[in-house]
């Protein structure tokens, strides 16, 4: 089995047209209501939780549900756009599918009765998200050409963050304007209720803005636009890719699922903590799929999406392997603070622990303001990269952006003043800017626009791993070796993040001349 571009003798090669202004901003103006869906998830699950009755230290547990359903989700959902071509496009049926669901699941997670009611709804809105988000991406990297990729992902940053601004600061609204910002018991409190009424419409309206003011190029299009590019990433990206033998996935298989079998067994043995089963399951899974591709290659079969799927994970081009260790640990740290966050502040700096006290209410406040001023941030900061990145580079832009990130992310520990965290807030925005938008324009560059959507689907693994992995071991490392305080998380966050700016050094990055 091998994997290949198509040839660019077999078409009538011509460049990519650029696109006006207004062109893009229609392109990206859905993703604005997403991250009025993830922001709203990401500011207000925990507070969800713990106003039901979790525990911190089952936060993580909790928060799981929407990145394994992620690593599933955006795989498939990309591997199906790729194929999909029809009257309504190859990417804008999913906006549509994906932008109902998350607006479903938005009007039903605030009023859950029950915990586990407002994890599923948790879980149905991640997976919503994810099936608009992937196809968003490849949106991008299908319309535009080199020159305006960074463009257009920051615009897809500039909208993220007027969308992050908008719901962080939602409660925040309707506090000021009377709506209560307590609760009963096991009470969700109103300001929250009424924001996500208000995220789910407009999650929905502008998601079909975009379906109904872009179009998408034919695949034919697509080919004789590839055949006009002769940079080394383009030659890189159509250099055919030998799929190792089903041996290498029959061992490859036996190894993933004894690993996990094994840590099963730790967990039944209670020899260690009962999250860990979560991280088992996902290892078990992969050695699963492993396990399917071994036998379709051995018995002759087609590979299948599975097969097809597997032999692309693991014939990544090089750019694309490089960048995904950066990937991973720049969600590892987002995800530490999209979880301790609220838990951290309200009880470091306000001393608080009763999720239905007023001084709780407060600390929510500030961590609603600390979402706030890192979406705005990121909103305007989102304008400059392009301009940043022509005279400093992409590699050199996104690995100062995550070291400034670190710092922000650790200085909430260091700042005893909470009239602070506005510098902890812009340092972190600088960073969200660049990380949803540089790490896609170096990936575009480097992926064959067969296969767009799929890779983009198999870089969310790198995005949803690291969750995966903080959601099993951050649980019990903050329980067993923090002392059970959540600040200490943050710190141990913003490291990891000035971790992948060094990472950056080591992705063969070229960036084709136009």
């Amino acid at each position: 089995m091998t994997i290949s571009a198509t040839t660019p003798a077999t078409v009538s090669a011509r460049h990519k047209p650029h696109l006006g202004f207004f062109q893009i901003w229609n392109m990206a103006f859905g993703f604005f209501g997403l991250q009025i869906g993830f922001a709203l998830q990401n500011a207000n699950a925990s507070r969800i939780f713990q106003s039901l009755g979790g525990e911190l230290d089952a936060l993580p547990l909790l928060w799981l549900a929407g990145p394994v359903t992620g690593l599933l989700v955006q795989p498939i959902i990309g591997y199906m756009s790729d194929k999909t071509w029809g009257r309504f496009g190859r990417r804008r049926p999913y906006f549509f599918i994906g932008a109902i669901f998350a607006s479903l699941a938005l009007l039903v997670m605030p009023y859950s009765p029950l915990l586990w009611i407002a994890a599923g709804s948790l879980w149905i809105l991640d997976a919503s998200l994810n099936i608009s988000m992937e196809p968003f991406r490849a949106f991008v990297g299908d319309n535009l050409s080199t020159k305006q990729r960074t463009l257009g992902y920051a615009m897809q940053g500039f909208m993220i963050g007027g969308g992050g601004y908008v719901a962080s600061k939602l409660p925040n609204w309707l506090t000021a304007m009377g709506v209560a910002n307590t609760s009963d018991a096991n009470q969700v409190p109103d300001s929250v209720k009424f924001a996500f009424l208000i995220g789910a419409g407009l999650l929905f309206l502008t998601v079909l803005w975009t379906i109904v003011t872009t179009k998408e190029y034919t695949p034919e299009d697509l080919e004789a636009f590839d055949a006009a590019d002769n940079s080394e990433l383009a030659q890189a990206r159509r250099d055919v890719r030998e799929v190792p033998p089903s041996a290498f996935f029959f061992k490859w298989a036996a190894v993933v699922i004894g690993l996990g079998s094994a840590l099963v067994l730790l967990v039944l043995m209670g020899r260690t903590d009962k999250q860990f089963a979560v991280f088992a399951s996902a290892l078990i899974f992969l050695g699963l799929l492993f396990l399917i591709t071994a036998a379709r290659l051995k018995s002759g079969k087609g590979a299948g999406m599975v097969g097809t799927l597997m032999g692309d994970l693991v014939t990544m081009p090089t750019v694309m392997k490089r960048l995904a260790a950066v990937q991973f640990t720049t969600w590892f740290a987002f995800f530490i603070m999209w979880i301790y966050l609220t838990p951290a502040v309200t009880s470091y700096h306000f001393g608080a622990t009763d999720a239905g006290s007023a001084a709780y209410g407060e600390g929510s406040l500030a961590v609603n303001n600390i979402f706030a001023i890192y979406s705005i941030v990121a909103f305007l900061f989102s304008l400059l990269i392009p301009i940043i990145v022509r005279y400093v580079g992409l590699k050199l832009s996104y690995a100062l952006a995550l070291a400034i990130g670190g710092m922000g992310v650790m200085s909430i520990f260091f700042f005893k003043d909470a009239g602070m965290f506005w510098l902890s807030a812009t340092a972190i925005g600088i960073a969200w800017a660049c990380v949803l938008t540089l790490p896609y324009s170096i990936l575009a560059d480097a992926l064959p626009p067969k296969k767009m959507g799929t890779y983009m689907g198999i870089f969310n693994f790198f995005i949803v791993i690291p969750q995966i992995v903080v959601g099993t071991i951050m649980g019990p490392i903050v329980k067993t070796f923090l002392g059970n305080e959540a600040i200490y998380a943050l710190v141990v966050g913003g490291v990891v993040m000035m971790l992948g700016a060094l990472l950056l050094v080591f992705v063969p990055y070229k960036k084709p001349v136009t």
